[in-house]
């Protein structure tokens, strides 16, 4: 009996031993997978190394381009989808947590309570009424919401995020992206152009730059193409929209939470983990503990973990689709832009920068 056990006990002992190492397998080989699609968009979202050297030309839009014209002019082999696919959602959220450290509510707050409210009504009214004309132009739930965020907030950035919360189809978001930053790198010598027209002082051009245009680098390139103060007053408006992006992608998530309910499919979560780990970089930021070598090597890594997410974003973009379904997109583009040109504007003359 006492072998019989043994023998039992023995075998029970290497068929977990076994089964332990079947697992162990499984997950190395289901996390290998992963690994060659991640290194192909890593090497190309190197590429925003190019925009050092290219004055407003955004590292994003670089990546996006380098993915579609791979995508458009040769086949991409299917062993790349798994971390193509993990890349164009796990790094993005990771780069979006990480672009809170750029954000001090300190720097946002001094800008003054008018200021603040030239910002809140940028971003609202532009989102509001994007939705608005696109429902007219019969553009689908999902693509209004995209291009209303990125237009009002931050641009691929914030397109790339709202597709967590809308399910969008890669082509969409990929159309959105597109449509940010054509009419964005337009604005960057179009804004401070209209703004010598109009006689405005550095610092209100500056703060009509950072209210109205729409990726950080088209801001920059704009802000300093004008001057250190208009750079400055600029780069500290277009922050204080970029906080907008929680609570505008939280009402996205509620409100798509809802029609999820009323579908009977399955209900995204209220508030995503991401979005949590942006509020609270923003606020570790704030307390100031943190060196500048460490916010310098954070930004780099976030600019790089992003244009990752937007090198795989290419990768889905067809451009034949594009041509099909973006005649209404790019009207709504202009109409998108006008609107937030116009409100930024007018807040700017009503209540100029302190």
């Amino acid at each position: 009996m006492n072998e019989e056990a043994t023998a039992q006990s023995t075998t029970r002992t290497d068929g977990n031993s076994a089964d332990s190492l079947s697992i162990t397998r499984r997950s190395s080989r289901s996390t290998l997978k992963y690994l060659p699609g991640i290194g192909v968009c890593v090497a190309g979202a190197l590429s925003w190394f190019g925009a050092r050297y290219l004055t407003g030309v955004s590292p994003l839009l670089l990546a996006i381009l380098a993915g579609a014209v791979w995508r458009n002019v040769f086949r991409v082999p299917l062993s790349l989808s798994p971390g193509i696919a993990f890349s164009s959602k796990k790094l993005l959220r990771t780069g979006i947590v990480l672009l809170g450290l750029q954000l001090s509510l300190s720097a946002i707050l001094g800008l003054g309570p008018g200021v603040l409210v030239v910002v809140f009504l940028s971003v609202g009214v532009t989102f509001g009424l994007t939705l608005w004309i696109g429902q007219l132009l019969g553009i689908s739930l999902s693509q209004r919401l995209l291009i209303a965020a990125g237009f009002s907030i931050c641009g691929a950035a914030a397109v790339a995020a709202t597709e967590n919360a809308t399910k969008a189809k890669q082509e969409e978001v990929a159309s959105a992206i597109g449509l940010v930053v054509l009419f964005g790198t337009l604005m960057i010598p179009l804004v401070p152009f209209l703004g010598r027209l109009l006689g405005m002082s550095d610092e209100s051009l500056g703060m009509w730059i950072g209210a109205s245009t729409h990726e950080v680098a088209q801001v920059v390139a704009a802000g300093g193409a004008v001057g250190s103060s208009a750079l400055a007053v600029a780069v500290t408006v277009k922050l204080a929209r970029v906080v907008t992006l929680a609570p505008i992608i939280a009402g996205v998530t509620l409100y798509m939470h809802r029609n999820k309910a009323v579908a009977g499919t399955r209900r995204p979560p209220l508030v995503p983990l991401f979005v949590v780990g942006f509020v609270l970089t923003m606020l570790l930021r704030s307390t100031g503990v943190l060196p500048d070598s460490i916010l310098s090597i954070a930004q780099n890594l976030q600019t790089l973990l992003l244009a990752s997410a937007m090198f795989a974003l290419g990768l889905g973009v067809h451009l034949r689709g594009l041509v099909r379904s973006g005649g209404k997109s790019l009207i709504l583009g202009v109409l998108s832009t006008l609107v937030i040109l116009t409100v930024s504007l007018g807040g700017t003359l009503l209540f100029p920068p302190q």
